[in-house]
């Protein structure tokens, strides 16, 4: 028997099916290149971004003062803010290398001794004979210790020094972010009105503006209002521990920022400090001063948050703290950063296709 014919009306559909298979493959592997090419830069472009749309409101009023000139304004933004934050993130970079070295210097000379143990100790329940017995070791002889925990305590020293290289490398991105959110912000116009078009390409002509909004409003209330202040609070209280000579003066800033983020009050690190300078110093004018300063310093997050919180979208706390663990946890201390920031507007754009969903046609308009 001859074979069956293939009908004409399902070629052209198998044709243009292949068709679109081939443009499908040929745009996926366009996209994956492009992504493998910009894959080192994303989280210092998404950086960039956070600053430069955090920024643009300052730089448009001063752009009226220089005479509209976009590029002068964000030139003078970026320049000042590298002036006024080099001298705190010198001291707070040469305050953490010193801990460090401080450390290692107490471990090698073998000064370091650990007080022994009050005899109540034994009387914990489950843990406190273990417990107890393990101390008295340690008070007595330090030496077996760390012998025992020499594979624990080698992945605990090379941890903090990651920590602190990639700290440095933050601070450097930090430097290199604000140049080109400067870049950003001097095409600011052509680059809103490119944001606008990319939105109402994606989600459509009439949702488009609206979630350029959004998006910007999300964006400056999480890097003004949470990571800014944090930032600002850290600043403050390092320098202060800093000039003061507190012992791991910057890993106590870090932890500051860190609490900031979070949500969690300044003070839980600020009030042991003082208590510990006035314990090992004395009560004298500098002491005063340092605690008057650091008290107040942690504190000004109950003032700044109204300020700037409250001018953009309500995003919940805990969204904040997941986007900064889980920043943190894949980007190191730039994505404590950026991490809030993206997983907010995420947030936002998800309630938003929530509360508005496609209206269902009516009977009539079906056709």
């Amino acid at each position: 028997m001859a074979p069956t014919p293939t009908p004409a009306s399902e070629k052209p559909l198998s044709q243009g099916l292949l068709d679109v298979l081939i443009r499908a493959g040929l745009i996926a592997i366009l996209l994956l290149i492009c992504y493998r090419v910009l894959h080192p830069f994303i989280n210092l472009m998404l950086w960039s971004l956070t600053l430069a749309v955090t920024l643009y409101p300052l730089q448009g009023r001063l752009k009226r003062r220089l005479g509209d000139k976009e590029g002068r304004s964000a030139t003078l933004i970026v320049l000042i803010a590298i002036a006024i934050l080099l001298v705190p993130i010198y001291l707070l970079g040469a305050s953490m290398v010193a801990s460090v070295e401080d450390a290692v210097t107490l471990v090698r000379s073998g000064s370091f001794h650990i007080p022994p143990p009050a005899d109540s100790v034994a009387g914990w329940p489950l843990v406190g004979k273990p417990l107890h017995g393990f101390w008295q070791q340690a008070a007595v002889d330090l030496t077996p210790v760390t012998q025992k925990f020499a594979p624990q305590l080698k992945v605990i020293g090379l941890t903090v020094l990651g920590t602190l290289a990639g700290l440095g490398a933050g601070l450097l991105m930090f430097v290199l972010a604000l140049i080109l959110a400067g870049i950003f912000m001097a095409y600011g116009e052509s680059g809103s009105r490119s944001a606008v078009q990319i939105a109402s390409r994606i989600f459509g002509p009439g949702k488009g503006p609206q979630i350029t909004a959004l998006c910007t409003a999300t964006i400056r209330a999480v890097a003004q209002g949470v990571v800014g202040i944090a930032f600002i609070q850290m600043l403050l209280i390092g320098v202060g521990f800093a000039l003061m000579g507190v012992p791991g003066a910057g890993l106590l800033a870090l932890a500051v920022l860190f609490l900031g983020i979070i949500q969690l009050p300044a003070t839980l690190i600020t009030i042991p400090v003082i208590v510990f300078v006035f314990v090992t110093e004395g009560a004298s004018v500098a002491t005063i001063i340092f605690a008057i300063y650091v008290f107040i310093a942690g504190l000004v997050d109950n003032v700044l948050k109204p300020l700037l919180l409250g001018r953009g979208v309500d995003v919940p706390m805990p969204v904040v703290l997941l986007g900064a663990l889980g920043g943190m946890a894949t980007s190191g201390i730039i994505g404590l950063f950026i991490g809030p920031v993206i997983l907010a507007v995420g947030y936002e754009l998800f309630w938003q296709w929530v509360r508005n969903p496609p209206q269902a046609l009516e009977p009539g308009d079906r056709k």
